[in-house]
């Protein structure tokens, strides 16, 4: 007797569609009736309808085996239905879990180890001494992005001339600080050494290295021309795509510049208030990144840790880097949230105004260009919150991102793009005097005088040149510098400037770490004291 067939179990691919898409009539044709239903939208009536079809489908499973690879049930091991409650919206419960109806704490975030651990210091900080701050100014230094605007309508010739004027900018300090004669252009021929400035490129589309390196000349003396540099004679150097350099060097026939000399950037002066400082009460400065969710979750317990430290230390002021909502986050992705992004984003907001409001810290909000709902453009405007109570509008700020902001005296660099990672990736070096790659980014970023030099940008990025030209150059070098990064943990102090890569709250499936800065401003004769006394990173 032949064995029994196996019973085949029917499933829909996931590229199909549960309903298939309704499109407009045609001009002159009659519209063709059809179910009122065919429309999706994120609502809990649609949520109800995708449970029945799964169940509908279990019932054609074979007896014990799942229908779905993501742990489903079968007709002998019934599926849970969400509770009533958790079918509307989001606003109706004020608890993470509320987010997402499969919203389940992460049991390695829940089973971490080291919580509160300093895994990273500079200076002296007041320990457990520290009894809460009796708050701060706070303030926007220099122009900033005041709401969103219109962007994709670049031309190429526009993108040219904001990076022109930005060499022509540099060159001239450059001049000034080096004592340079004229500049010559790249492609004069001279047995002379001279001395030429201009932009540095790569010659095709790969990656930057020592043999594929050119320099775009200035409009003025080169008129944009290009010529390949030879780094041979060079002992040490650092490069990365758009330096705006001046090169010393010999170029014989007018086709290679032989480089023998390198003047890199200058820092902008640190700001000085028009009175002399008086001695200010030390300040506590906390600093975290989103995500706040595990990869593996949606419930926003790290989140939630994290407004009972605030809850407890009861900082000065709280500056939150998104992504708030991730766009790269699983569920996101799959739209498997109930209400629309921009609710759930409100709801992560009313979570942490509300929780911090016995604090009473000062709350900044830096958008990141990973929140779903938000405009992905770099300057990134700030996010918009019209249902903002009206008792909470004096301690909540939105800024933009990149923005600088002055908290008693103390000038703060923000941005949430992840520029340490971007510019790691396409930095090239030889025998610099520098060995860690992180400070020698981080002078490039004080001494190119912007928050992001890249140019080409990442592929990531989408760059409105005509607002970055106006709102992500520094205005003065930063007593501090948050710049949140993939990469690993640091605090450093980069030519009088306080970096700190505060690192992300959560990694994966596991917590992740946030930043305390200590600072005070006081007034001091003859060399410059930074105003940031201590800076920690601790673990979630």
């Amino acid at each position: 007797m032949p064995p029994p067939l196996p019973r085949i179990t029917f499933r829909r691919p996931s590229c199909f569609p549960r309903r298939f898409p309704v499109f407009p009539p045609l001009p002159g044709v009659p519209a063709a009736p059809h179910p009122p239903t065919t429309s999706r939208s994120l609502t809990s009536d649609s949520l109800d309808e995708d449970e029945e079809e799964e169940e509908l489908l279990d019932a054609y499973a074979a007896p014990g085996e799942d229908s779905r690879k993501s742990g489903g049930s079968s007709p002998e091991n019934p599926r849970a239905k969400r509770p009533p409650a958790a079918r509307g919206s989001p606003y109706g419960l004020f608890s993470p879990g509320s987010f997402s109806p499969g919203a389940t704490p992460s049991r390695k975030y829940a089973a971490r180890a080291g919580r509160g651990d300093v895994v990273a210091s500079l200076g002296s900080a007041p320990g457990s001494a520290w009894s809460g701050g009796s708050g701060c100014s706070l303030r926007l230094f220099g122009a900033g992005l005041a709401g969103s605007y219109k962007f994709m309508f670049q031309k190429a010739l526009d993108v040219r001339e904001v990076l022109t004027w930005r060499i022509e900018e540099l060159g001239e300090v450059l001049r000034e600080r080096y004592g340079l004669r004229d500049f010559t252009s790249v492609r004069l021929p001279a047995q002379e050494p001279v001395t030429v400035l201009g932009q540095i490129g790569c010659d095709s589309n790969g990656k930057l290295n020592a043999k594929s390196v050119v320099l775009e000349g200035d409009r003025e003396h080169s008129s944009g021309g290009r010529v390949p540099v030879d780094l041979s004679e060079l002992q040490e150097y650092s490069l990365f795509p758009g330096q705006v350099v001046a090169v010393e060097g010999t170029n014989s026939t007018g086709r290679r510049l032989v480089a023998t000399k390198l003047y890199e950037g200058v820092p902008l002066p640190f700001y000085s208030p028009p009175e002399p400082a008086q001695d200010t009460e030390q300040r506590m400065i906390l600093v975290a990144c989103g995500p706040y969710t595990t990869s593996d979750s949606i419930a926003y317990d790290p989140l939630s840790d994290l407004v009972d430290v605030i809850r407890r230390d009861k900082p000065d002021a709280c500056i939150l880097f998104g992504p708030f909502l991730d766009a790269k986050h699983e569920q996101v992705e799959n739209c498997r949230l109930l209400g629309s992004f921009a609710d759930v984003f409100k709801l992560c907001l009313k979570t942490i105004i509300e929780g911090t409001r016995s604090a009473g810290s000062q709350l900044v909000f830096v958008p990141s260009l990973r929140d779903v709902h938000h405009d992905c453009v770099y300057p990134q405007p700030p996010f918009a919150c019209a249902e903002l109570p009206k008792e909470d509008k004096p301690r909540v700020h939105f800024v933009s991102d990149p923005c600088t902001l002055e908290i008693d005296g103390t000038v703060f660099g923000l941005t949430s793009t992840d520029l340490l990672f971007h510019m790691g990736a396409e930095e090239i070096s030889s025998s610099s005097g520098i060995s860690d790659r992180f400070t020698r980014i981080l002078k490039h970023v004080l001494t190119q005088r912007s928050y992001y030099p890249l140019y080409p940008p990442a592929e990531e990025m989408n760059v409105d040149y005509e607002n970055f030209y106006s709102y992500a150059a520094l205005p003065v070098t930063p007593d501090v510098l948050v710049a949140p990064s993939e990469l690993r943990y640091f605090v450093k102090d980069v030519l009088g400037c306080v970096c700190v890569n505060p690192g992300r709250l959560t990694k994966g499936q596991v917590g992740g770490t946030y930043g305390r800065l200590y600072v005070r401003r006081s007034e001091g004769e003859g060399e410059r004291k930074s105003p940031c006394v201590a800076a920690q990173v601790v673990r979630i």
